[in-house]
C-alpha cells in the first residue's frame, strides 16, 4: 500500500512527538527504537523509513523539544507590555504544572544533566536550542530597559531552568517553596509586583 506524502510527515511527527515524551521521562541514553514506535502506535520496522538511527532520531526530537518550547515563548512574547509578558513567562514557567509536565516541559531541564554525556551532534542543537530561547528572553528583558539585557536573559533562564530541576528532585511543601522563592525572586528582581 502506498501512502501520501503528508502520510509520512504525519508519521514522522508523531514519532518526534513520542521521542520528545520517551526522552524527557527518561533520558536520551534510556530510549530505545522499539518503546518509541510503540508509543507511537507503530512497528519497529517502519522506523528506518523515516531516520538513519536511534542518534539521529534523538538529534531531531531535540530540535522538537526546542520548537515546542518556542511556542510558549511566541504566546508570551505576543502581549504588548513588556513587564506582563516578563511575569506571564515566569509564572508559566515555575508552575507545579510545568514542574509535573515531565514529559512536555521545557527540554532545558529535563536534558541538562543528560546532555553532558551526549555526543556532539545532540549537544549541538542542544547548544543552539539553548541560544535561541536566552535570545528570545533577552529580547523581552531589553524591552525593560535593563543593561545587559543578554546576561540578564541567561540568568533568569539559569535560575528558572536550576528551580524546576529542584523541584522536580524533591517533593510536597519543599518543591513548591523551590518554585515560589524562586519566582519571588525574579518578580523583585525587575519590578514586576504590579505586572499583572
Amino acid at each position: 500500500m502506498r501512502y501520501s506524502s503528508d502520510h509520512k510527515a504525519e508519521t514522522r511527527a508523531r514519532v518526534l512527538r513520542e521521542a520528545s515524551r520517551e526522552i524527557r521521562a527518561k533520558g536520551p541514553d534510556h530510549v530505545t527504537v522499539a518503546a518509541v514506535m510503540k508509543r507511537a502506535g507503530l512497528t519497529h520496522g517502519g522506523f528506518y523509513s523515516h531516520f538513519a538511527s536511534r542518534d539521529a532520531l534523538v538529534v531531531e526530537a531535540i530540535d522538537a523539544m526546542f520548537e515546542d518550547a518556542l511556542r510558549l515563548s511566541r504566546a508570551v512574547e505576543a502581549k504588548t507590555e513588556p513587564r506582563v509578558a516578563l511575569l506571564d513567562y515566569i509564572d508559566i514557567y515555575l508552575s507545579r504544572a510545568h514542574r509535573d509536565a515531565r514529559e512536555r516541559g521545557c527540554p532545558l531541564p529535563a536534558l541538562s544533566g543528560d546532555l553532558a554525556r551526549a555526543g556532539p551532534a545532540a549537544r549541538d542543537r542542544f547548544t543552539a536550542g539553548l541560544a535561541v530561547l536566552t535570545e528570545r528572553l533577552s529580547s523581552a528583558v531589553a524591552a525593560l530597559g535593563v543593561e545587559h539585557p543578554d546576561v540578564q536573559a541567561s540568568a533568569i533562564l539559569s535560575q528558572m531552568v536550576g528551580a524546576i530541576v529542584l523541584a522536580r528532585a524533591v517533593e510536597g511543601p519543599a518543591s513548591d517553596a523551590i518554585l515560589e522563592n524562586a519566582r519571588s525572586s525574579l518578580i523583585s528582581r525587575y519590578g514586576l509586583e504590579n505586572a499583572a
